[in-house]
């Protein structure tokens, strides 16, 4: 065989790059059939999740475990990714199989807007999992009020194609400042984050995660009394406005969650468990019972996952239901 790869062998090789696979098999065309040939993509699934400290990695990669103990036939892998924008963007070039996702991230590639402007993607829902909420954090010492007050500042917005970073700048319009010019925009992973803002080489962050998120947590511990919550809640109208009805919410973080001495006013939004319209309706179905048969699994990792509530989690509009999900809800 000669001439150029086609896309579905790149994707291949692209997948068991990921998934850690011998590539030697996909290197001629007279190999033998491999006996699991007949599962889709050879029964290798790869769960996209985001920054290793974060909640969507320690739920993806409980979520693989799941899969790799009671789904028979399939091996899954939690992947590292820069977050939800990656994740969708893995899953449109079949890098990835399963995304966790952020609501309005997920409307975006759906409708082909804001990091996917013209490329769509026909994504379809399993879940709606739990809600992310959103943390934005700063130095005590920097005179930072508001997130108006971050002209000028050294700030995070987490890596670049994550769901953070559009959170990040569509809070910062919000208020009237242009993420690009009127702010020192730092693409940082959780972990870079919460090291720089201990050490005070940053002056503030966002972060949109579960609650808790294990770095924000460590931050607080080993920070106390150099950083805070900023009050964000007070965005939505104009975030609203900006972007659609329905998408964020009023929320409060808990002052246990972090060993805060008062709750947070702050802005919440859905996640989900997306995958493409390709996959088979029948692995759908197995792959959306798993999330509550062993929701106590996922649990133990993580105690977000209790979150994950049968008569809640089909409710994933804009995005639609994958056919094996629906009968899932269906059958009662």
């Amino acid at each position: 065989m000669s001439g150029t790869p086609s896309a579905g062998h790149r994707a291949a090789v692209s997948r068991r790059a990921l998934l850690g696979l011998p590539l030697l098999a996909l290197a001629g065309c007279a190999v033998a059939k491999d006996p699991a040939s007949s599962r889709w993509h050879q029964g290798e699934l790869a769960v996209g999740t985001g920054n290793p400290t974060g909640v969507f990695y320690e739920v993806g990669a409980a979520y693989a475990a799941v899969i790799n103990r009671h789904l028979s036939g399939y091996d899954a892998v939690a992947a590292p990714t820069n977050g939800s924008v990656d994740n969708l963007k893995r899953l449109g070039t079949g890098n990835v199989d399963i995304g966790l996702v952020f609501a309005d991230n997920a409307a975006d590639a759906l409708h082909g807007t804001g990091p996917f402007a013209g490329q769509a993607q026909q994504l379809r829902a399993l879940a709606r999992i739990y809600n992310n909420y959103a943390h934005v954090i700063v130095r005590t010492d920097r005179d930072i009020a508001s997130v108006a007050d971050m002209r000028g500042k050294r700030i995070s917005t987490s890596t670049h194609n994550s769901g953070t970073e559009v959170m990040a700048n569509r809070m910062l319009s919000a208020v009237g400042l242009n993420p690009d010019r009127d702010v020192v925009k730092l693409p940082m992973s959780l972990g870079q984050t919460t090291d720089a803002l201990a050490a005070g080489t940053i002056d503030g962050m966002f972060w949109s995660g579960g609650l808790p998120t294990p770095g924000v947590g460590d931050l607080f511990r080993e920070a106390s009394g150099h950083v805070q919550f900023l009050p964000v809640d007070g965005l939505i109208p104009a975030l609203t406005k900006l972007y659609g009805a329905g998408i964020y919410t009023g929320a409060v973080l808990p002052k246990a969650t972090y060993g805060l001495t008062a709750d947070v006013r702050t802005v919440a939004e859905p996640n989900m468990m997306v995958v493409d319209q390709t996959m088979p309706e029948g692995l759908a179905y197995q792959l959306t019972g798993l999330l509550f048969q062993y929701q106590s699994e996922l649990a133990k990792v993580h105690p977000v996952a209790n979150d994950i509530k049968r008569d809640t989690a089909p409710e994933t509009d804009p995005v639609p239901l994958h056919p094996g999900a629906a009968r899932f809800y269906q059958r009662g």
